[in-house]
C-alpha cells in the first residue's frame, strides 16, 4: 500500500486541488496523512480513500518533525511525500508504484510550475501540461524512465517516494533545523552518507500552484541563517551558500568568526528585489543573485576607476 504524505499550514485552497487531484489518480493511494500545522482541521473534498488529519503543535513550524509524523502515522510499505502546493498527475500515484518495486531507493519525480491564473477548475491535465514549466534551477526529466542523481545538493521535498523501511532506516529528516531552509539538503546528504541511491524519474509528475514567494527569502534570514550553521555543525561547511552569498551582496549579513549573522534589519526594497512577479511561475534565486553579482562588479570596477584617478 502506497501513503501519500504531506503537512500544511494555510493554503486550503492548494491542499483541497492535491486531494482533488489524488481523486483523480489511475491506481488510487491507499491514504492520505496530512500533518496540520494550524489549530483547525481542514474542510476537504470527499474521497474514495481514507484522509487523516493529525493535529500538530506549530511550536516554530518544524517542517521535519511534521513530515516526520506524518510518516510514523502512515500504514503504507511505501510512502509518497508531497507538497502542499502540489497537485498530483493520475499517473503519479502508478508511476512510483512500479518504480518502488524495482528499487529501494531514493526517488523523485518530475514538477511543472503553473502560472497565476492556471484553470484549476476541472482539473484538465492536458492543459496542466502545457502551462507548467520547469524550473530553470531544477535538472529536467531523464531521458529514460529512471536516472541517478549524483549531487545529494538536488533532493527536494516537493514530490519524492520511498519505502516506510527505509525512511525509517535513514533516521527521517533531522528535526534540529527549524523554521525555512537547510532540512531537505540535510535528508539528501544523510540518505548519500549512508549509501542509498537518489534517482530522477521521467513521470510521477506533479503540478505546483502558484502562490507569491521571495527567493532568496530575504523574509526568512534569520532561520536560513540558523540553520545553514546547523548544517555547518553537522557536515563541516554551511548549506544554502547561494543564498547566504544574495544575503552579503545585498548588506543584509556577513560571515564572523562565530559564523554568518545579520547585519541589518530587512527593508522593502530587499522584498522588492526578491518579490516573484505575476508573470512568473516560480521566483528564481540564480536570476537575482546574477543582477547582484552585475551590480557589484561595476561598483568594483568604478571603486578602481575612482582610485585611478586619484
Amino acid at each position: 500500500m502506497i501513503s501519500v504524505c504531506t503537512l500544511a499550514h494555510g493554503r486550503e485552497g492548494h491542499l483541497r486541488n492535491l486531494v482533488r487531484g489524488l481523486n483523480e489518480s489511475r491506481m488510487p493511494p491507499g491514504e492520505l496523512v496530512v500533518a496540520v500545522l494550524q489549530d483547525q482541521p481542514y474542510d476537504l473534498p470527499e474521497t474514495a480513500f481514507p484522509v487523516r488529519q493529525i493535529m500538530l503543535q506549530d511550536g516554530g513550524l518544524s517542517l521535519s518533525a511534521a513530515r516526520n509524523r506524518a510518516a510514523a502515522e502512515a500504514a503504507g510499505e511505501w510512502l509518497v511525500f508531497l507538497d502542499v502546493d502540489c497537485i498530483p498527475h493520475p499517473e503519479l500515484v502508478g508511476d512510483y508504484a512500479a518504480a518502488l518495486q524495482d528499487s529501494d531507493a531514493l526517488l523523485m519525480g518530475e514538477v511543472g510550475y503553473l502560472p497565476s491564473g492556471a484553470p484549476l477548475e476541472t482539473l484538465d491535465f492536458a492543459v496542466l501540461d502545457r502551462l507548467a514549466v520547469r524550473h530553470s534551477e531544477r535538472p529536467g526529466p531523464p531521458v529514460g524512465p529512471i536516472a541517478p542523481c549524483r549531487d545529494y545538493r538536488c533532493f527536494w521535498s516537493l514530490n519524492f517516494a520511498m519505502s516506510a523501511a527505509l525512511f525509517r532506516a535513514v533516521g527521517g529528516f533531522d528535526e534540529g533545523y527549524r523554521g525555512y531552509g537547510g532540512e531537505d539538503t540535510d535528508f539528501g546528504r544523510t540518505c548519500a552518507e549512508q549509501g542509498v541511491p537518489l534517482f530522477w524519474l521521467r513521470g510521477a509528475r506533479a503540478y505546483h500552484q502558484y502562490h507569491p514567494h521571495h527567493m532568496p527569502p530575504v523574509h526568512h534570514l534569520d532561520s536560513v541563517i540558523r540553520n545553514a550553521e546547523y548544517f555547518r555543525s553537522k557536515w563541516g561547511e554551511p548549506t544554502m551558500q547561494h543564498w547566504l552569498r544574495a544575503f552579503r551582496l545585498m548588506g543584509l549579513a556577513e560571515p564572523g568568526p562565530s559564523g554568518w549573522q545579520r547585519i541589518r534589519p530587512t527593508q522593502e526594497a530587499d522584498l522588492a528585489l526578491t518579490r516573484q512577479q505575476q508573470h512568473q511561475p516560480y521566483a528564481s534565486s540564480a536570476a537575482v543573485l546574477q543582477q547582484l553579482e552585475a551590480e557589484a562588479e561595476v561598483g568594483t570596477r568604478t571603486d578602481l576607476a575612482d582610485t585611478a584617478a586619484v
